[in-house]
């Protein structure tokens, strides 16, 4: 048995993409299924930890809808058997909720993955412009 137990990096790729497909599919539903509660998240707007509740809130009335996106050069640690850290660059577009034109981003980002008996949830994302979309490239 590898260190990550029974569960293949894949599968932790695979619940990563389900979660960003979550967001263009707009299905908050499928979302819920995977963050844990409570979750954390460190972005452009701060830190902040929410509930399924307020993820809810965010996923159908934020401002900005992704479009697509594109993951690359991902990595995947299992520091123990039921915690997995991923770290990879995305290529996502979003556009307002209130319409106009699609803006695309590069960006770094990292999900901290759980294991809950059976089954993975997301606790933490972080995500930060990557080095190529910093200001002054």
């Amino acid at each position: 048995m590898t260190k990550q137990g029974k569960v293949p990096t894949k599968d932790l790729i695979d619940l990563e993409k389900r979660f960003w497909q979550s967001m263009v599919d707009q299905d908050s539903d499928a979302a819920l299924q995977l963050l844990d509660e409570p979750a954390l998240m460190v972005s452009a707007q701060g830190a902040m930890q929410f509930d399924h509740a307020t993820y809810r809130k965010m996923a159908d009335q934020g401002s900005m809808i992704v479009k697509s996106f594109e993951l690359s050069d991902v990595k995947v640690a299992f520091p123990t058997d039921g915690l997995a850290i991923l770290t990879y660059d995305v290529k996502q577009e979003t556009v307002s909720r209130k319409g106009g034109h699609p803006k695309t981003q590069r960006m770094t980002d990292s999900s901290t993955w759980v294991r809950r008996g059976d089954e993975w949830r997301c606790v933490m994302h972080t995500e930060a412009p990557s080095a190529e979309d910093s200001p002054g490239k």
